[in-house]
This record gives structure tokens, C-alpha cells and sequence, in this order.
């Protein structure tokens, strides 16, 4: 058993009767006397690929999901699919945009650290490595003399995402940005 209080990004739990994965969490406690602490949390349904968002009170408690991580390897995308290898068996698989939700804007050729997630013998998802390279494709010239505070600008990358970059970052660069949250890392030379 799991408690809402101990939940973080990427655990996984049976939520009425589906395995789920949590998106993305963030704790709250009310004002009013005796308020429960609440986790208000974004819940992805492994099965489905829905995406929920639900009021969870910390104290309850949800059976835990058994998860078997497998490497494997993304192959290509085309207009309707990812696909993907499992690198032990050699089977392909393959998950909609819908069903990877923000996982999509991190996929690209020849990336590796990325997990299957195996449940009751079936892949239900994937993860990410913690960080990928990305090159900037689209961003606008930095302001010189705008140097007050620290400042970031939007920057589109090779997959389609934007994030925010330092402004002394140019078009064709590469940089490493953080898949939990999609927050730019560092510059890759």
C-alpha cells in the first residue's frame, strides 16, 4: 500500500482499479481548521492513456502497481504512432501521441535510457531518461545590456517543444533539458 502523502512523480498505483501513473503532484493544506492536507495530482491511466486530475486526501491509501522496467529503444514516428523496440525480446510496440502526453516532445533518433514499462506482462508506457539533448531551432536574438535580473527567453527545438533558455543561447545550439518537468539544464558543447 501506497499513501497519497508519499506520492511523486512517476509512481505508479492502482487507482479504481486501473494502473496510473503519477503526471505531476503538488501538496496543499487548507486553511480552515481541521482541513486534511490535500495532493492535487495529475494522473495518467497506463491502460488508456488518459490523463485525469484529481483531489486526493493524503491519508489514503492505494495498492501498489508492480512495474518491470525493460530498456528499449525508439525507432520512428509516423502520423498516427510512435514506435518502439523492446531491447531484450527485439518486439516492437507502439503508443499514440495521446497515450505518451508531454513524452512525445522529447523523442528523437538515437535516444537512449528509455524504459518500458511492463505490467502483468504487457508494456503500458514508457519512461525517459532524466535528461535529453535537444538542438534550439527557433529562438530570438539575446538583449544586450539586459542584464538586471536573470532573464530567459522562449526557444523552439527539434521535436516541436519550446522552452525556457538563458539569453545568451542562439539558434542551432544544443542544449540538455530536464523531462520531468522540461526545464533547460545546461549548454551541450
Amino acid at each position: 500500500m501506497i499513501e497519497a502523502s508519499n506520492f511523486k512523480r512517476g509512481t505508479c498505483f492502482s487507482f479504481q482499479g486501473e494502473p496510473t501513473i503519477v503526471v505531476d503532484v503538488q501538496f496543499s493544506t487548507p486553511t480552515a481548521r481541521g482541513g486534511v492536507p490535500i495532493a492535487k495530482t495529475k494522473l495518467r491511466n497506463l491502460k488508456t492513456g488518459k490523463l485525469l486530475t484529481e483531489s486526493i486526501r493524503t491519508s489514503e491509501k492505494f495498492d501498489e502497481v508492480q512495474v518491470e522496467q525493460r530498456p528499449c529503444s525508439y525507432l520512428y514516428s509516423d502520423a498516427s504512432s510512435y514506435h518502439f523496440m523492446d531491447e531484450e525480446s527485439y518486439e516492437q510496440f507502439e503508443f499514440t501521441s495521446e497515450q505518451l502526453g508531454e513524452s512525445a516532445g522529447y523523442l528523437k533518433d538515437g535516444l537512449e535510457g528509455i524504459r518500458a514499462m511492463v505490467i502483468d506482462g504487457s508494456i503500458a508506457g514508457i519512461t525517459l531518461p532524466q535528461t535529453v539533448d535537444l538542438q534550439v531551432t527557433e529562438t530570438d536574438p539575446a538583449i544586450k545590456g539586459a542584464t538586471a535580473k536573470a532573464q530567459m527567453k522562449t526557444a523552439k527545438l527539434e521535436t516541436g517543444i519550446t522552452v525556457q533558455v538563458p539569453p545568451y543561447l542562439n539558434n542551432g545550439e544544443m542544449i540538455r533539458v530536464d523531462t520531468r518537468d522540461g526545464h533547460f539544464v545546461e549548454r551541450v558543447k
